[in-house]
């Protein structure tokens, strides 16, 4: 028992390792739900174009901050339309390959734990608004505050040397990342209002019937 204690304590006392474990978990968690999913020719096509449209985005970007994140034309909603569309399982699955493509795209690497936070983590939660298929604005807005949450752990974490003297590193990483999820979100939120996902649902699932 005092070996346990002891080990709790010790893991207690680094930040950077409750955080792996926690990421781990919910990345674990993650893969359980994906394994469920059972891939058609058409939804591997689907998703394939999804992250294409969304690497357009990120690379036609309105800005790009030199610690990374960028305000684009809506680069994530095509994650959450896959999401809403076939479901949370496939848009984690979707949401896993946009963050690893980001990486890849335009990586900012400070620590191993700080990429999982910075680009898996953050892009798979955007699939949660495929639990909220009759409340898209909702599901979009749970989505990105996930997303958000992800990102300021990170800096919180490991991005607490940037803050300027006197500002605590979680106002630092709250307004940092603000700064460019905010309109980034706005501009996601007003395209998915905008968009006919009923429509777009009902299309799919009759050629999807129909395959």
């Amino acid at each position: 028992m005092s070996f346990s204690i002891s080990n709790l304590k010790e893991i207690s006392s680094h930040p950077t390792a409750i955080i792996a474990l926690v990421g781990i978990l919910i990345l674990v968690s993650a893969f359980i739900k994906i394994r469920k999913v059972k891939l058609t020719t058409k939804i591997i096509a689907q998703v394939g174009i999804a992250l294409a449209l969304s690497v357009v985005l990120q690379v036609f970007r309105i800005y790009h901050f030199p610690q990374g994140g960028s305000i684009t034309f809506g680069c994530f909603v095509p994650i959450i339309l896959i999401s809403i569309i076939y479901g949370p399982e496939v848009g984690f699955l979707t949401g896993f390959l946009h963050g690893m493509l980001t990486l890849i795209t335009d990586p900012y690497i400070l620590h191993p734990v700080q990429v999982l936070f910075d680009y898996p983590l953050p892009s798979m939660s955007l699939a949660l608004a495929g639990y909220f298929k009759n409340n898209k604005i909702l599901g979009t807005f749970i989505a990105l505050v996930t997303k958000y949450a992800f990102h300021v752990i990170s800096g919180i974490v490991f991005f607490a040397s940037y803050a300027p003297k006197g500002m605590s590193p979680i106002i630092y990483s709250l307004v940092e990342n603000g700064t460019y999820m905010l309109p980034e979100g706005a501009i996601c939120l007003v395209i998915i209002t905008l968009l006919p996902i009923k429509v777009l649902t009902h299309y799919i699932q009759d050629n999807r019937a129909l395959n």
